[in-house]
């Protein structure tokens, strides 16, 4: 089994997932998939190449990663200082340096990530990036991890100096690098046999990637299990269900497995066959703080690694657009207001002026899960002075409609572990055409929602007035669902 640096850290969280990418990839989960990273890594990539100056690139080669390794030990005979994508090979693994310093007497290796901070994995990823290279004959001088600086401001032109950092992680390296000898053969004598070897459920399902094979390692659990439980801890659920023999919720319940309400309400409703719980005290307490008229906000945002704009810093979640129902009291009127900033410029001074426009002060505002729109207002009220004290004002008058669901107030079912509102809503309005993301075009999540906004300048005008148009009845339909949930809370609460 041939292994690069990925699949040595793939099989460092669990040799099966390298075994079943070789003998059942058909069982994948696609939705843990995310592309997005994967084009944001090759975007920062790309960008830092020239970090330290002039370089040369190893290209991918269509004859393999031997015609690679072939070409860097030219670029090397020949006294090139900077190579990146330098590719190196011995016996049967492989690793690529996203850039190679190269001195008279050895080289030093630094690794490019798109994330904010070091992370362990990339500590392993750089350790057999170490072995492999002086495997080659190379001495390692230096182990650098080049990262986002999360403290990055953008003020006018990009400075790849200030954006990025590099921490020097040459001796944990170098200490790593003594045991990857003894994981690759571990690796390798667990994934590279014929039967499916066992792997136990665990955290290491989701760290420090979610693995698309959960739902197979899972399929001879009885349904619900531990693992469905809302909140738990994958690690906590394993021990349970490992260790403890603790399974089914029937198992939950005799062994008098601690719970939070909200995990109390869903083991006992699904051991009952209760299809609907509701303390309707605790949901008419909730709605005793709402205040007519009520504003149901909701917004959209999009996020980019490198800052597209001044005063962005990488990852900042920039708001786009939003929607905002209105409900006069009631039984009353049902009013729509919505704002799609142009695309192509800084959209928040925009979004964040039609906001105070639309909500005037001493509103109530509803938000499902608002600490994300609390946060994104915040964030607007610190970089617009003039319109922070409107922005603030908006954000005291919130209320964040989850909590009924959170505290286990109000229960279905089918809502299953998830209080999120793509799980509410169907689970108290099935089958509701009104109400169906599905049936939306183009754009039907917060990810395509994000990807579509970012990529608008890159459509011809006719595909982007479509887009423009899916992304506004997308953001309209999370606000008519939360609409739709408050009167529901409204109709149980009687």
């Amino acid at each position: 089994m041939r292994l690069s640096k990925s699949r040595f850290v793939t099989g460092l969280q669990c040799p099966k997932i390298l075994w079943m990418n070789e003998h059942m990839p058909e069982q994948f989960d696609d939705s843990v998939r995310d592309e997005v990273r994967l084009e944001t890594g090759n975007v920062v990539g790309d960008l830092v190449m020239g970090y330290y100056g002039k370089y040369v690139e190893v290209e991918f080669n269509e004859h393999g990663f031997e015609a690679m390794a072939e070409r860097t030990r030219e670029l090397l005979d020949a006294g090139e200082r900077i190579i990146c994508e330098a590719t190196f090979i011995y016996e049967d693994n492989f690793c690529m340096a996203d850039i190679l310093r190269v001195e008279d007497d050895g080289v030093h290796i630094v690794e490019v990530k798109a994330t904010t901070e070091l992370k362990d994995y990339h500590q392993d990823d750089a350790s057999y990036q170490f072995w492999v290279i002086e495997q080659c004959g190379l001495k390692v001088k230096s182990v650098g991890l080049m990262h986002l600086n999360k403290s990055y401001l953008r003020k006018g032109d990009i400075d790849l100096h200030e954006l990025f950092v590099v921490e020097d992680i040459t001796e944990e390296a170098r200490n790593r690098a003594e045991s990857v000898p003894m994981n690759i053969q571990r690796i390798v004598k667990k994934a590279d046999v014929d039967r499916e070897p066992f792997a136990r459920v665990g955290r290491h399902c989701r760290n420090p990637h979610a693995c698309g094979y959960q739902a197979w390692c899972k399929r001879e659990f009885p349904k619900p299990n531990v693992f469905d439980i809302n909140g738990i801890w994958m690690s906590v659920a394993a021990d349970l269900a490992y260790d403890d023999g603790i399974v089914t919720f029937e198992d939950v319940l005799r062994n008098e497995v601690s719970l939070n309400p909200r995990q109390a309400v869903q083991v006992i409703c699904e051991v009952d066959g209760t299809d609907e719980y509701v303390d309707r005290e605790a949901v008419s307490d909730f709605l005793a703080d709402l205040r007519f008229p009520l504003y149901f906000l909701d917004f959209e945002t999009f996020q980019e690694a490198i800052p597209p704009y001044d005063d962005c810093w990488p990852y900042e979640q920039i708001p786009s657009q939003y929607s905002l129902h209105v409900l006069d009291g009631p039984g009353g009127e049902l009013l729509h207001y919505e704002f799609l900033a142009p695309e192509g410029s800084d959209p928040r001074r925009a979004v964040a002026e039609h906001l105070c426009e639309d909500i005037p002060l001493g509103a109530c505002s509803v938000a499902f899960n608002m600490a994300f729109e609390r946060t994104r207002i915040s964030e607007m009220a610190s970089l617009y002075p003039d319109l922070a004290s409107h922005l603030e004002n908006i954000n005291s008058g919130m209320v964040d409609l989850i909590e009924p669901f959170k505290k286990g107030a109000y229960y279905r079912r089918a809502m299953g572990k998830s209080n999120s509102i793509k799980a509410v809503l169907p689970a108290l309005f099935p089958g509701d055409p009104e109400l169906d993301y599905h049936a939306l075009d183009g754009v039907h999540n917060g990810g395509e929602a994000m990807n579509a906004y970012a990529n608008l300048t890159k459509l011809p005008e006719d595909e982007r007035a479509v887009v423009r148009e899916q992304l506004l009845r997308y953001c309209e339909l999370d606000t008519l669902a939360m609409v739709r949930i408050y009167e529901k809370l409204v109709e149980i609460a009687r």
